[in-house]
C-alpha cells in the first residue's frame, strides 16, 4: 500500500538533486571562458591542462563512489564512454579557440545551443521524437538566452570563424549530452568523467603538442588559472553534468544547461 508513494518521493528526489546538479554543473561551466582568456599558454593548451589537472580528484571521486555504491563500477570502457571522450575532445577544440577568435558572448551562445542539437541528433540518430512542450522550452531557451546577452552579442565578419567555431562547440556539446546520457544507465557518473576525461586528454595533447608546442605555463598566475580551470569547470562541472544526465532526461538536461550562457 506504500509502495507507491515512496517510489514517487524517490522519483521527485533524485529529480531535485538532478536539476540541482545541472544547475550547479551550468555556474561551474561558465567561468572558464574567462579563465581562458587570462591563462597565459594557447587556448589548445589550456584544454589539455583543464582536464589533465583534474584527473587526480575525479579517480578519487570515482573510488569513493564505487566504494559505497552495492552495484559497483558498472560498464568500464563503454563504446558510449568512448564516444563521450571522443565528443568533449572536440568540443573543448573548437570552444577554446572560439574564445579567442571572437567575443565570449557569442562564444558561450553559439556553444550553448547544445539543446537544439541534441533535439536533433536524438530525432536523427536515435529516433528519439521530442514532445511539444519540449519544443517549447527549447524555442523559448533560445530566444530567452539570445535577449538576455543582446547587449553583447554581435555579428561581426571580422569573428565569423570564431562564431563558426561557437556553432561547431554547440554540436559537439550536444552529441557529448547524448553520449553520456547513453553511458550513464550502466555505469556510475564518476566512472564515465574520469574514463572520458583520459579519453579527451590523449587527444588534446597530441594535438597541444602538435599545434602550439610549448605547453608550459610561464607564471604562477598561469597555473592558478588551469587549476581552477581543471578543478571549478572540468571537475566540478562535467561531473555534476554526469551526475544529472543520471537523473533526468537528456533533453531536458540540454535545455536547463543553456544557463550557462547567461553565467557566462
Amino acid at each position: 500500500m506504500t509502495t507507491a508513494p515512496i517510489d514517487l518521493d524517490r522519483r521527485r528526489s533524485e529529480f531535485t538533486l538532478g536539476l540541482i546538479a545541472m544547475l550547479g554543473a551550468a555556474a561551474a561551466m561558465s567561468i572558464s571562458p574567462s579563465l581562458v582568456r587570462f591563462a597565459d599558454v594557447g587556448p589548445l593548451s589550456s584544454a589539455f591542462w583543464r582536464v589533465f589537472l583534474a584527473l587526480p580528484i575525479l579517480w578519487l571521486w570515482m573510488r569513493a563512489e564505487e566504494k559505497q555504491s552495492p552495484s559497483g563500477k558498472g560498464r568500464s570502457w563503454s563504446l558510449p564512454i568512448l564516444l563521450t571522450g571522443l565528443f568533449f575532445a572536440g568540443d573543448l577544440l573548437l570552444w577554446h579557440l572560439a574564445i579567442m577568435k571572437t567575443t565570449i558572448a557569442n562564444a558561450t551562445f553559439f556553444a550553448t545551443m547544445a539543446p537544439l542539437w541534441v533535439v536533433i541528433f536524438g530525432w536523427l540518430v536515435l529516433r528519439q521524437k521530442a514532445e511539444r512542450m519540449t519544443l517549447a522550452g527549447l524555442g523559448l531557451c533560445l530566444l530567452g538566452g539570445a535577449a538576455l546577452v543582446y547587449q553583447s552579442l554581435s555579428l561581426n565578419p571580422a569573428h565569423a570563424i570564431g562564431d563558426a567555431l561557437g556553432v561547431g562547440t554547440g554540436v559537439f556539446f550536444g552529441l557529448y549530452f547524448l553520449a553520456v546520457g547513453a553511458a550513464r544507465p550502466d555505469t556510475g557518473a564518476a566512472r564515465v568523467t574520469f574514463e572520458m576525461s583520459i579519453i579527451t586528454v590523449v587527444i588534446l595533447l597530441a594535438v597541444a603538442l602538435v599545434v602550439e608546442g610549448d605547453i608550459l605555463p610561464r607564471t604562477g598566475l598561469g597555473w592558478g588559472v588551469l587549476l581552477a580551470l581543471a578543478f571549478v569547470s572540468h571537475a566540478g562541472g562535467q561531473g555534476l553534468l554526469a551526475v544529472a544526465l543520471g537523473r533526468l532526461p537528456t533533453t531536458f538536461s540540454s535545455l536547463v544547461i543553456f544557463l550557462e550562457a547567461v553565467g557566462a
